[in-house]
């Protein structure tokens, strides 16, 4: 089988999605016979030609993390160069990674990602969902291992069969909503300023944590 993936995130290699990507097509070529090529879509020239290549792959699979409950726009932009009408299109399944702990989010681009999969014509191959995924390059492996196998695991069982595995779906996918302890525990973070502590580091490294309560787009 040859397969395309599409790396959506606009961190490009550096990405959280990259790095479960790198899981998913372990397990995916560990079956003899099958071949993958891995396009970034933070390379706009190179739309066009990712989308050549799209069409003449048995299955794609386009991974991006969530941007305000919807997809990044270089995400948006490659599907405007995909059209039915060119050719025969691959059976198409999609891969989307967020911080939030809580499924619900990614729900609503899940509703868009199969009706994109009707609008080209293709066979919908599901849409893989995970949240919690902030993070996962500075935890220590222990945390962090479960889910790479979880990802290798459902690779492989995609190179045999094509299709997503409903059991590790479910499992990656976790809870709809948090508890009300997690909810709780949550509230407590925010108070304290711990569930900042991230995101301050991050703005810091960049220069930019005098900045954080700038209003840019407020008249």
């Amino acid at each position: 089988m040859r397969l395309m993936l599409c790396n959506g995130s606009p961190r490009g290699k550096g990405s959280n999605t990259a790095i479960l990507l790198k899981h998913f097509i372990a397990g995916f070529m560990a079956t003899p016979g099958n071949m993958h090529d891995l396009a970034y879509l933070t390379r706009l020239k190179e739309h066009p030609s990712i989308a050549e290549k799209f069409r003449q792959t048995d299955a794609a699979i386009i991974a991006f993390p969530l941007y305000t409950d919807s997809m990044p726009a270089i995400v948006k932009d490659f599907i405007e160069t995909l059209d039915a009408a060119e050719g025969n299109m691959p059976a198409l399944g999609f891969i989307v990674q967020s911080g939030y702990p809580e499924t619900v989010h990614s729900r609503f681009v899940e509703k868009y990602c199969e009706k994109l999969a009707r609008r080209l014509n293709s066979k919908y191959l599901g849409t893989i969902i995970r949240g919690g995924v902030e993070g996962i390059q500075v935890k220590p492996p222990f945390l962090t291992r479960r889910l790479f196998m979880a990802f290798r695991s459902l690779g492989r069982h995609f190179g045999v069969t094509k299709e997503f595995h409903p059991i590790i779906l479910k499992k990656l996918a976790g809870k709809e909503r948090m508890s009300a302890i997690g909810r709780l525990m949550f509230r407590i973070f925010q108070v304290t300023g711990l569930s900042n502590l991230y995101w301050n580091k991050l703005l810091k490294k960049h220069g930019v944590y005098e900045r954080r309560f700038d209003r840019p787009y407020e008249s």
